[in-house]
């Protein structure tokens, strides 16, 4: 085989890997999978339903999830429930937080407990501009109190 043969071969190869790289990080991040659908930046929060800090973690994203609906996704796997997540995001150790910005690159991972006000600075320093979240009026026990009479 000539020169120019075995580099048609090497340059195939490359090629075919590169496109093979390309379709399975388009897999990770979710991309193109909601057609009409702007992209979001995207926290995935990869634990287990049995792990202590995983526990903690699950409120923080449940208000996440509600506060910024539109503005971020929230998303969270459990390792044993889906033990392919482990390998899915590269994850060592739970839990493990994974910040995507809209386009489904990763920006930053954290392990461990983190608070959701440590989120949000992330948020910030990584430049996602999440709008405040319109806060939900306290829930009026429905008693209706009696107007103060003054004495004289």
């Amino acid at each position: 085989m000539n020169k120019a043969g075995r580099i048609a071969i090497v340059a195939g190869l490359a090629l075919a890997v590169a496109g093979v790289m390309w379709l399975k990080e388009r897999e990770r991040s979710g991309a193109g999978t909601t057609p009409g659908h702007a992209a979001l930046p995207r926290l995935v929060e990869v634990g287990s339903d049995t792990c202590i800090p995983c526990q903690m973690m699950a409120p923080i994203l449940a208000e996440l999830k509600q506060e910024y609906q539109g503005q971020l996704e929230v998303a969270s796997a459990d390792v044993f429930k889906d033990p392919e997540a482990k390998t899915k995001y590269g994850v060592r150790l739970i839990p493990t937080q994974v910040f995507f910005d809209a386009g489904g690159r990763e920006l930053f991972r954290h392990q461990g407990f983190i608070s959701k006000e440590d989120i949000l600075a992330k948020w910030r320093e990584l430049g996602v501009d999440l709008k405040e979240p319109v806060k939900s009026q306290p829930k009026r026990s429905g008693a209706v109190e009696a107007p103060h009479e003054k004495n004289n």
